[in-house]
């Protein structure tokens, strides 16, 4: 296996460019992730959130 290295990565909402990290990326392949991130910590949290509100609202 390759050493890993923290990556630059561009968010695919903001197209800011976000840093996947070392441990970030240990995680996802002790998670079987195959795929880096497409999104940024913060659209990733807004995403959560709209989710959680529409949830919400469907609960009414």
């Amino acid at each position: 296996m390759a050493e890993l290295q923290d990556k630059t990565l561009n968010c695919r909402d903001c197209q800011k460019e976000f840093v996947f990290t070392i441990g970030e990326q240990e995680f996802y392949r002790e998670k079987g992730f195959e795929n880096e991130p497409k999104d940024c910590a913060d659209c990733r949290k807004a995403k959560k959130q709209a989710r959680r509100d529409n949830w919400n609202r469907k609960d009414r």
